[in-house]
């Protein structure tokens, strides 16, 4: 008996620390017992104060413990808005993709939409700083691409949105600075001798963004480098398209057209 009474206790010593630990986490959570709104109101309030991963665990606390209803829906978005004012974009991305999957007709799925054209328009921010350096023909303009996607998916659907101004000129900026990007491309083929390659990048800058500045020295790389290929027809078509749409034009002097000036980028 004396050897059981000494096991008898240690067990139940063991098993109060067990119990005692097991409710720490409770007994922990400044939380416990918070209505919905209540969690919602604190993760905005950090929010506000710039507290994002803070804002995100209350989120996520909302979420775990009243997963339908409007806060729920909402805290979904605000993790969203979270993640990218902290600059973690595949988050972003994951939670945007997860609302707009959930809720494709919530009545604020133009703000998601608009969220992830942002998201994508500031990790394009690296692409379009290198258009002010001088070799950018290995970047990816895929976020620029990407994000120009997203701002045109919400004008189209959402006309009337609030967001859609803003939209609409940052799809111009993006378009203009693709189109800048086609065009250092084009010229660091033609510097290269790579003329047939300079000259169907000036092709495919015409087709897509048309109605950019660049037309014009793309216009200019085609007809130098149809020149330098011995393509005589299609180098008299391409001066043909450059002196009837830009009379006054000067960049068929290489001199000029591959300068460092900077009149052909989009700001």
């Amino acid at each position: 008996m004396n050897k059981i009474l000494p096991r008898f206790i240690v067990s139940a010593v063991l098993a109060g620390l067990l119990a005692a630990c097991a409710s720490t986490p409770d007994e922990q959570d400044e939380t416990r017992g918070w209505t919905a709104e209540k969690i919602f109101t604190e993760a905005k309030a950090e929010q506000e104060s710039r507290n994002f991963d803070r804002s995100n665990k209350l989120f996520e606390k909302l979420e775990a413990r009243f997963p339908y209803g409007r806060h729920a829906q909402q805290a979904q978005i605000e993790t969203a808005y979270n993640h990218y004012k902290n600059q973690e974009p595949l988050l972003a991305f994951a939670a945007i993709d997860r609302f707009i999957k959930q809720y494709p007709a919530h009545p604020n799925i133009d703000y998601a939409y608009y969220l992830k054209g942002l998201v994508n328009f500031n990790e394009a921010q690296g692409f379009l700083s290198s258009l002010i350096k001088q070799d950018m023909s290995e970047r990816d303009p895929k976020a620029a691409r990407e994000s120009f996607d997203t701002f045109r998916q919400l004008v189209t659907r959402f006309p009337d949105s609030k967001y859609a101004a803003d939209s609409t000129v940052r799809m111009g900026y993006l378009v203009g600075a693709l189109a800048s990007h086609e065009l250092h491309v084009a010229k660091y083929y033609y510097n290269r001798g790579a003329f047939l390659a300079a000259a169907n990048r000036g092709k495919y800058l015409l087709e897509t963004y048309s109605g950019t500045k660049q037309v014009e020295p793309a216009l200019g790389i085609m007809a130098l480098a149809y020149d330098k290929l011995g393509l005589v027809e299609l180098r008299d078509d391409a001066k043909k398209v450059l002196f009837k749409n830009y009379p006054q034009t000067t960049v068929l002097d290489e001199s000029i057209l591959f300068s460092d000036a900077d009149w052909w980028k989009p700001w």
